[in-house]
Order: C-alpha cells, then sequence, then structure tokens
C-alpha cells in the first residue's frame, strides 16, 4: 500500500476520477468507489453518499481517512460530488459508461476524437453538429440530446432527494412525471409524490416536507394525510371507510388534533376529491372515483335490465338447443338447459360454480346459439391469461377488458364507453370475479343499451385485488338473474384436483388417490419450513420435470401464500433463479433485483403505454447495457423497459397466489407453513389449487394445510353496491 496513505483525524479534500464503482445502492445513494487521485500510485478507497456515478467520473471528496476493521484503510467521505471531467480521456469515460442512452464505448471515442474537449457542448447546445459524423442519423442525434438532457435533470433531482434524506431510486420517474420542473413541483408540495409516483408512499413525501419546514399540524399534511390513510383502507378491498374509523387512523398517524384532521377531511369534501355518503346507517368516506363507479355500475346494470328484449328477440328455447347440441355434439345436463334458458331470455345472466361443473359447456352454448341468430358477440376477462384461456375453450376472440375497451394512454381514459359504445349484441366477460368495481363500471358504461350481458365467475375465489366485491354484490343485490352451477360431471370427477378443490371448498381436507400410477394432486409432508424449502427446490427441479416430462420454468408455477420470509416469494425467486437460470449471464440490478436474460419475470402494475398489465408474465430476451434497457417477450410480443422502469417487473419463478388470479399453469407447487397462519384462508388455498390444470403439489405441514381448509375467510369487504342496485331497480 502507499505508504502516503495514512489515517488523520482532520477533514481532508480528494479529486480524482472514478476507476471503479464497486458498490452503488440506488435506493439510498451509499457508494463504495475506487478513486484514482493524482500523486498516488494506488486507487483509493472512498465511501459516501452519491445520487449516482459511473467509472470516468470526476469526484471531489471531503472527509477523513478511517482505518476500517474489514476493509482496512479507506476515505470516508462526508460530502461526495460528481464534477464534470476536464480531460478528454475522462469525457471518454464518462460518455461510454453507459450514462448517456444511445452512446457506448465506440460511439464515446467517435466523439471525443471528432469534438475533443468541447463535446460536452456540443451535445447540449450544438447537437445538429452530430450529423456530420459517419453513422448518425437525426433518430440517433435526438435520442442522444434527450438521454443528455434528461441525465442531467435525474442527477438534479436525485441531489435534491438525497439532501432530504429520500432515497433517489425514484429520480427518473419523477423527472418523467413532472419533467426539468420537478424539483420547483416537489419542493412546492412534496405530499404530490403519493399520488402521482409509484413506489413513493407517504411516509417519504412526510421526509422531505419536514425538511422543507412544513408544520406538522398543517393542513396541507392532514389533507394529504387523511388521502393517505383511506387509500391505505381501499387497498384492504374495501370501497369506502367508516368516517370514524378514517379519522382515527389519521390521528394515530399524524400524531396530531382530530380537529385538525375533521377539518382536512371538510376541505377534502368540499374540493370534491372525497364523498361522503351513508353505508347502512353509517356515515362512511369513499374516494371520489370509487363512489361515482360504484353508482355508475348500479346505474348499468338497471338501465341494461331496463332496455326491452334481449337484441334476438323471442325464441323457441327448446328447438335452439336442441339444435345446438345436433350440430356441436354438446349434451347439457338438466340444471345447464335451465341455464341456457335463462341466458337466452334475459338480457343480463351471472353464471357462477367452480371447476369441473360446466360453465365453459354452457358459455359453448349460448354463444353457439346466439351467432346462429346473425348476432356479434364479444368476449373479454381482467386479464391477459384469462382471456387467452377464453379464447382457448371457445374457439373465438376474447381480449381483455382494456383492449376490448381500447385504453388511450394520452386521455388516460378508454375510447369505448357511453358516448361510443361496443358493437355487440352479447358481451361475455369471464372471471369476474377478479374484477373491481372501477373496471367493472368502465366495461358496462361500454355495452349498448339494447345488448345483453353474460357475467361468467366463480365466487369462491379470492375477491379482486382492486376495491369492491362485484360479483359477491350483484348476486347479494337479489334484483339480477343467477345460475348456480354445482354438478361435478363426470370426466371432472376422475380429476384429483377438482374432486379437491371442492372438497377444500366444503370445508374437507383433500385426499390423494390410491393405487398405482400418476396421480395429479399430491401433499408432500414435511415438518419444518426449512424442510419445505428443500424439498420445493428438489421437485421443481428434478423430479416433477423427470416424472412428468415439464418445464422446470416454462410449465411449473410456486404459488406462495405470502412474499416475505424464508418461503415467500421473494426468498424462493432468489434460490429459484439460481437454480433454474444459471446461465442468464450478466444481468442488472435495479430496485434490489438482479434481472438476467432468460429470467421468468411478472408485470406488476397496469401499464397502459406498454399494453401490459399487472399479472403477466413474461421472460426476458435480453439486456442491454450500453442502451440500459430490458427487452421482455410476453406471449410472443416484446416489450422495452429502461433500467428505471424495472420495478415495474418481478421475478416469476414464485408469485402470490393473488397475482395468479384468471391464470392457469400446467403445474403449480404450493408451499404451505404455519408461518403463513395470517394468511391460511379457505379462499386462498382454493385459488391456488384451481391455478392447476396438469399437476398440483402442496409442499408443508399438514396442521397448515388442516387451518387453511377450516378457515373461512371472514372479512366482510364495506361497499354499498348490493343496495344502490336494489335501489336503483325500484
Amino acid at each position: 500500500m502507499d505508504e502516503s496513505l495514512t489515517p488523520e483525524n482532520r477533514t481532508e479534500r480528494l479529486s480524482g476520477t472514478v476507476e471503479r464503482v464497486t458498490y452503488h445502492s440506488d435506493e439510498t445513494g451509499f457508494s463504495v468507489l475506487r478513486l484514482r487521485v493524482k500523486g498516488r500510485r494506488e486507487a483509493v478507497p472512498v465511501t459516501g453518499y452519491l445520487a449516482s456515478v459511473s467509472p470516468g467520473e470526476l469526484v471531489e471528496a471531503a472527509g477523513e481517512w478511517v482505518n476500517d476493521k474489514s476493509y482496512g484503510l479507506q476515505f470516508k467521505a462526508g460530502e461526495l460530488a460528481v464534477v464534470p471531467p476536464a480531460t478528454t480521456e475522462g469525457m471518454e469515460k464518462y460518455l461510454a459508461s453507459g450514462m448517456v442512452r444511445g452512446i457506448g464505448p465506440h460511439f464515446a471515442k467517435v466523439l471525443v476524437k471528432a469534438f475533443g474537449e468541447d463535446v460536452f457542448s456540443v451535445i447540449e447546445n450544438h447537437p445538429e453538429k452530430l450529423l456530420s459524423l459517419p453513422g448518425i442519423g437525426r433518430k440517433r442525434m435526438e435520442t442522444v440530446v434527450d438521454a443528455w438532457r434528461e441525465q442531467r435533470a435525474v442527477r438534479d433531482i436525485m441531489v435534491f432527494l438525497q439532501s432530504h434524506g429520500v432515497g433517489t431510486a425514484r429520480a427518473v420517474r419523477i423527472y418523467k412525471t413532472y419533467g426539468e420542473g420537478a424539483v420547483a413541483a416537489v419542493s412546492a408540495n412534496p405530499y404530490r409524490l403519493v399520488l402521482d409516483i409509484q413506489g413513493i408512499g407517504f411516509k417519504t413525501a412526510d421526509t422531505i416536507a419536514s425538511k422543507l419546514g412544513i408544520p406538522s399540524d398543517s393542513l396541507v399534511r392532514a389533507r394529504a394525510g387523511v388521502r393517505h390513510v383511506l387509500q391505505e383502507i381501499t387497498g384492504e378491498g374495501h370501497s369506502a371507510a367508516e368516517k370514524e374509523r378514517l379519522i382515527a387512523d389519521a390521528v394515530e398517524l399524524l400524531g396530531i388534533a382530530g380537529e385538525t384532521i375533521a377539518e382536512a377531511l371538510k376541505q377534502e369534501i368540499v374540493e370534491g376529491s372525497l364523498v361522503q355518503d351513508d353505508i347502512g346507517e353509517k356515515p362512511c368516506i369513499y374516494p371520489a372515483a370509487l363512489y361515482r363507479a360504484e353508482s355508475g355500475v348500479a346505474v348499468a346494470i338497471g338501465r341494461l335490465q331496463g332496455g326491452g328484449d334481449t337484441p334476438w328477440g323471442p325464441v323457441d328455447v327448446a328447438e335452439t338447443l336442441q339444435k345446438v347440441e345436433r350440430d356441436t355434439g354438446l349434451k347439457l345436463s338438466a340444471s345447464q338447459k335451465e341455464a341456457f334458458a335463462l341466458a337466452l331470455t334475459s338480457k343480463l345472466v351471472v353464471i357462477t360454480g367452480g371447476p369441473g361443473v360446466g360453465k365453459t359447456t354452457l358459455v359453448n352454448a349460448v354463444l353457439r346459439a346466439v351467432r346462429s341468430f346473425g348476432r356479434k358477440v364479444l368476449l373479454c376477462a381482467p386479464t391477459g391469461r384469462a382471456a387467452k384461456r377464453l379464447s382457448e375453450s371457445t374457439g373465438l376472440d376474447a381480449k381483455t377488458i382494456h383492449r376490448l375497451l381500447e385504453f388511450d394512454p394520452v386521455t388516460f381514459g378508454f375510447r369505448h364507453g357511453r358516448e361510443k359504445p361496443l358493437a355487440a349484441d352479447l358481451v361475455v366477460v369471464d372471471e369476474a370475479s377478479m374484477i373491481d368495481v372501477s373496471l367493472m363500471h368502465a366495461l358496462l358504461s361500454a355495452v349498448p343499451d339494447n345488448a345483453a350481458l353474460m357475467i361468467v365467475g366463480d365466487t369462491d375465489q379470492l375477491p379482486s385485488v382492486g376495491p369492491g366485491a362485484v360479483l359477491d354484490d350483484l348476486i347479494a343485490s337479489g334484483a339480477v338473474p343467477v345460475v348456480r352451477l354445482t354438478e361435478i360431471f363426470r370426466q371432472a370427477a376422475e380429476s384429483g384436483i377438482i374432486v379437491n378443490a371442492h372438497m377444500i371448498n366444503r370445508g374437507k381436507m383433500p385426499l390423494e388417490r390410491g393405487g398405482e400410477g400418476l396421480s395429479d394432486f399430491y401433499f408432500v409432508p414435511a415438518a419444518e419450513p426449512e424442510e419445505i424449502y428443500s424439498k420445493l427446490l428438489e421437485v421443481i427441479t428434478r423430479r416433477i420435470p423427470a416424472t412428468f416430462d415439464l418445464d422446470p420454468v416454462r410449465d411449473i408455477q410456486v404459488l406462495s401464500p405470502m412474499n416475505r420470509g424464508g418461503l415467500g416469494t421473494g426468498s424462493l425467486n432468489a434460490a429459484l433463479q439460481k437454480a433454474l437460470n444459471p446461465e442468464g449471464g450478466e444481468g442488472i440490478v435495479r430496485f434490489g433485483t438482479n434481472y438476467s436474460r432468460g429470467d421468468k419475470v411478472i408485470q406488476l402494475v397496469n401499464n397502459y403505454d406498454k399494453d401490459v398489465f399487472n399479472g403477466d408474465i413474461g421472460v426476458i430476451t435480453t439486456v442491454n447495457g450500453e442502451e440500459r434497457t430490458v427487452t421482455v417477450d410476453f406471449d410472443r410480443r416484446d416489450v422495452e423497459y429502461e433500467f428505471a422502469e424495472l420495478d415495474e417487473l418481478g421475478l416469476a419463478y414464485a408469485t402470490s397466489i393473488h397475482k395468479s388470479q384468471g391464470s392457469e399453469y400446467p403445474a403449480v407447487v404450493i408451499p404451505l407453513a404455519m408461518q403463513h397462519y395470517m394468511l391460511l384462508q379457505r379462499n386462498l388455498l382454493y385459488t391456488a389449487v384451481t391455478r392447476g390444470r396438469k399437476l398440483v403439489m402442496v409442499i408443508g405441514q399438514k396442521k397448515a394445510l388442516a387451518m387453511a381448509v377450516r378457515n373461512r375467510d371472514a372479512s366482510v369487504r364495506l361497499t354499498n353496491l348490493a343496495q344502490k342496485i336494489r335501489d336503483d331497480g325500484e
């Protein structure tokens, strides 16, 4: 080691070029750097906080030398700042680092050779000069200029966030939302971040507000806190919150007087962002959008039912059924025939029932009949995978609800609605248990007055992730014709998956089929979480692929009750990624996750610009360090993500059971342990089991399985839709 590197208990200043970024946290900005300092033979280890840093950048540091027990002598910087490189060598290294999208090592060399020390000035002030270089067209020039402007603005945002004690990982998203005026916008009202930026919560905004000097008992903070608490409550699935609970929770969160909270609530109601209405006899508070959605669903139900006869008019049901059975070979049971008659004579009908009870057969018979009348049908489902399943089971085109309604990312609304209804005589929507009140409102608004609507779903599955309990409320209203199919057909009764799903639904322990040969349902006992973990890895990597000839990545899906813990999706994804994609090559670490080529990933939020939605699963095909992008194949459709957008993706070797709704997989593996006890509910296990098509394997403690089977989810979502439907029909 250089003998001149000696610790001194005084502040010193260093400046040098970053030779290597040993560690950098996107979340906190903490960095460990190797700095090439003039006059020192060896690179200097420096620690400190930087919003972002890349090799080749010039850094100035103020701090002191410390002798770390683990890492030895290093410079601990209290102040650390990036300054633009002044030499052509430094400029080339900076440009080649990938910091500026569109510029890689080769183009960096070309730029510096052409413009020398003026290269930064050319990009910023005279970008048209880039067009004189070979291979540089206007499109690439614009890409480089936009990326240069963006990275400068993003760095300003990062410095602002860091100076207020906040992680910098969302800086790019903040820039894309507010543009170059981001710092001014956030300084004026930091609480707007909660509403506008995915991944930024109230606590983060509150930290910034505190640093900016906004008083803790200010109305602006109280209003933001009330909105946040209500958002948390609706995040549990409720459409509204009891006013008393909302105020109490806000007082507890903010630590300010109830009178201030009440005044903040009053202002939110006056300005129209919240709505007060009674549910039962209790005053409740709705977010305005959910109130409009709930009321709109009730109005639409009344409008459709009051819209005259079915589009195909009176029909001879018996004769139509006979023709359908003759033409298709379908044979309907007595209960299906009654349902068939109801569907052909009603403007709106709800069809519900578990797996193997003939919902698909009934829907196909109705579709065949309606199409034989020369009528147009449209089919949809809430997720891409559910739509694909509907298409496969009917032989007709089916779309997601968003695609059917043609979401417009510019207006953030749908092109189809009351002013431009769908062109259809019959609209069929499947997997209705997944549809929240807002999406159902959008769909029903677009169904023409004279059209018929068939809503299909399983009320015993998990409710929608979003607010509301639309399918349950439609049935509970008593104002809508409902078909309940319960008979398990003979072919379905031979499936252990279907038989056990119904047993679980009735509160009985599932059974394994005796005798020789392979089954499609297995319970693998394991005494401790560690044993569950090791057996799960064993069956996925070796036993299931060898025994059932299934691909461990493409065909097998792990469904866990929870995200955290040793058996949560986070831990299992890390282990399965290592086991199933060891050849993924050099990836990119963002937001605490490593993304590599070949990784199985899931979309975590709706992204209307990219036309991908919460729950869509794909595989990473490329990781481009120069362009700073990742490409994902979603059902043979390539979607590109910038590195800063990767918080929209998560690994999908294991997903939560909630995320699996509407999907179906060749094989499902479910870990169950008593550590999941808060989530061991019958509808959760039932939903997981019914996701498997060829194989379901539950690995876990028998006590945990028994608890899940025994526990009915007693929670009731706070909604007023059923009553509004009844009131509207009177």
